[in-house]
């Protein structure tokens, strides 16, 4: 498939190809997850950073780097300080023990009916699909989380899925499936067609919600076929995107969330607040504005769940509730994310604003 708009991409660990080029072949998805950089020493080769130490060997060895070349060519070269490199890159901080930081911050285990099924809210069920992700980012808050369950595949004569499946069933009272991970795009269509069908055939389900950091991340996974695919199905499908910054659109992104929202599936976006990256109100206006302006729906602006290695990017709640506030004083009531905190044993999101 030739590029057909105006993009910046990384075909190679050292060939940035100019923004407007549309003289190359674009990766398909899959070989842009075989292309993604793997390690912390060829991300910084590749943007022309300084060299880590051994203290940021202990951080990466804690939790791999996973970078695609797609969101790669969107940060700008030596500059440590760049708002989508802070995401990705590991740094000495993440050594950091602090009290009230652990591994399972939104209470996952606890929460776990079947195996790859939780079950947090009302009505509502969550199937850790895959521990694969189109990006490492350094807060993610099940960088702890132990994936052995549901990363076999999904062969849903397995042992590992037919459980969650049955469960599904059986709860009748459940009427919306979140598909999460990991990341559920990074499944292969087939695979991902065999779990759709089955949960399709779940009457009492009516509901499907995917949340994906692939259309940002590696936007040429949303094809056309995965389109057509959530839209000819018997659920309402709804896509959740995570973006933290204006910065991560590209015109590639742009595409994909338009042929999304064409195609009938409605689109949301989930951020983070994070220090050193989107901590401002400019930064989050900005980022509010670009996601109306494409017809997306910012949803939530989230409190940074506390797992470990990850406080570096915390900030005061006050802080958050402040940019908010401003926000609302700036932008038309849609274009405001709400801001919240996940706790563990609470039976929804806790609002903070």
């Amino acid at each position: 498939m030739v590029l057909d708009a105006p993009t910046q991409i990384l075909t190679t660990a050292d060939e940035i190809v100019p923004t407007g080029s549309t003289d190359f072949a674009q990766p398909d998805w899959q070989q842009a997850m075989r292309l993604a950089i793997r390690s912390a020493s060829e991300l910084r080769r590749v943007l022309d950073l300084p060299p880590g130490d051994a203290t940021t060997a202990q951080a990466e060895a804690s939790f791999p780097t996973f970078v695609s070349r797609e969101f790669l060519s969107r940060i700008e070269r030596g500059n440590l300080q760049d708002p989508l490199l802070r995401q990705v890159l590991p740094i000495r901080e993440e050594n950091d023990v602090l009290d009230g930081f652990g591994g399972d911050p939104v209470g996952d285990n606890a929460s776990t009916i079947a195996p790859g099924l939780l079950q947090k809210y009302a009505r509502r069920a969550l199937v850790i699909t895959t521990g694969v992700c189109g990006i490492h980012c350094r807060y993610c808050f099940r960088r702890e989380f132990d994936y052995s369950a549901a990363s076999k595949g999904l062969s849903l004569q397995s042992e590992t899925w037919q459980p969650a499946v049955d469960q599904l069933a059986a709860r009748k009272e459940i009427d919306e499936v979140i598909l999460s991970g990991g990341d559920p795009l990074t499944l292969s269509d087939l695979k991902l067609d065999r779990l759709l069908s089955a949960i399709e055939a779940i009457p009492h389900v009516k509901r499907l919600r995917i949340h994906s950091r692939m259309p940002i991340v590696i936007p040429q996974r949303v094809t056309d076929r995965l389109v057509n695919r959530l839209r000819s199905g018997r659920l309402a499908a709804w896509m959740v995107v995570h973006c933290n910054h204006a910065n991560e659109i590209d015109r590639g992104v742009e595409i994909a969330l338009s042929k999304m929202i064409d195609g009938g599936i409605p689109v949301l976006n989930q951020s983070v607040l994070l220090r050193g990256v989107n901590d401002s109100i400019e930064t989050m206006e900005s980022l509010c504005r670009r996601l109306v302006d494409l017809r997306v729906q910012p949803y939530y602006l989230f409190q940074l769940d506390r797992v470990t290695g990850a406080a570096h990017f915390e900030t005061d709640v006050k802080f958050g509730v402040a940019i908010i506030d401003e926000l609302r004083n700036r932008l038309p009531g849609y274009a405001v994310p709400q801001f919240v905190v996940e706790n563990a044993g609470k039976k929804s999101k806790t609002p903070l604003s």
